[in-house]
Parts: structure tokens; sequence; C-alpha cells
């Protein structure tokens, strides 16, 4: 069954989380291995096919993501998604997605919403973002001049 976050609709949690997830998949929502990486600002997360808008990147990991939005993501669906990049030297570059919406809830926000995706083969330039924004945000200690 197909459920839309925000309704309360839903089984007991588990249940929930048990419907069409591998055990793997499972420990990763239940217990998070990977270590999830905070954004200080937004990059914006489109449909791929359409190219609307539909969330902010709220966090990255290697094998997933979590989208922040105004509406609810359709949970155990699949998503194509682009995250479209800075320009640079004017020329405009973006990462295309295949994701699956693991949950999605109320963000402490009103009316946004927080959805857990899951990555199906991510390309190579999405480690690369990984990398890039954790240079960017990490606090690192000036080097001291000899």
């Amino acid at each position: 069954m197909t459920r839309v976050c925000g309704g309360r609709a839903f089984r007991d949690a588990s249940a929930a989380m048990l419907n069409g997830l591998s055990i793997v998949k499972l420990n990763m929502v239940i217990e998070r291995l990977i270590q999830r990486h905070q954004l200080k600002f937004f990059l914006q997360v489109f449909n791929r096919f359409t190219d609307q808008p539909i969330g902010s990147l709220g966090n990255v990991s290697d094998g997933g993501l979590m989208l922040i939005s105004q509406l609810p993501m359709l949970v155990d669906a699949n998503f194509e998604l682009r995250i479209k990049l800075p320009d640079i030297d004017g020329f405009p570059s973006f990462i295309d997605l295949t994701a699956r919406c693991l949950w999605c809830r109320e963000d402490a926000t009103p009316n946004y919403y927080d959805s857990g995706f899951i990555l199906y083969q991510p390309p190579a330039d999405y480690a690369g973002l990984i990398s890039a924004l954790q240079r960017y945000f990490s606090f690192q200690p000036l080097q001291t001049s000899a």
C-alpha cells in the first residue's frame, strides 16, 4: 500500500518500515551507519523530467538524502531527481539521481515536510558533491605561517 506522509492512517511504525524493505534497507533506516552531513544552505532539487522544483536538500549521505519540501512526498515511490549546482564559469551543472522515498514526516517548520530517500546507483558526481559540501561547510584549522 502506498502512503502519503502527514496522514494519520499509518499502521504501526514497524509495519510501515517493513513494507517492501529488505533487511539491509531496514537496518539503514533503523540504525544509520553512514555519517550524515548537515547543510547550512540549501541546494534546490527538481523533478528531472518536468524541471519543476520539488524542494531543497536537507542533508546527504553516501546512499541517500533528505529533502525538505512544502508538499508531502509519496512514500514507497520512485523519483527522478535533479540537483542543480551553482554555475561554474557560466556553465550550469547538475546531478541526476534515481531515488525511492522511504519516509516522510512534518518538519519542525510549519507547512514543510522532511523526506528520506535511498539512492539507486548514485553517479560519481554525487560523491564529489558530498566531499565538496563537507569541505565547504567544515571548520578547518587555518595554516600557521612560519
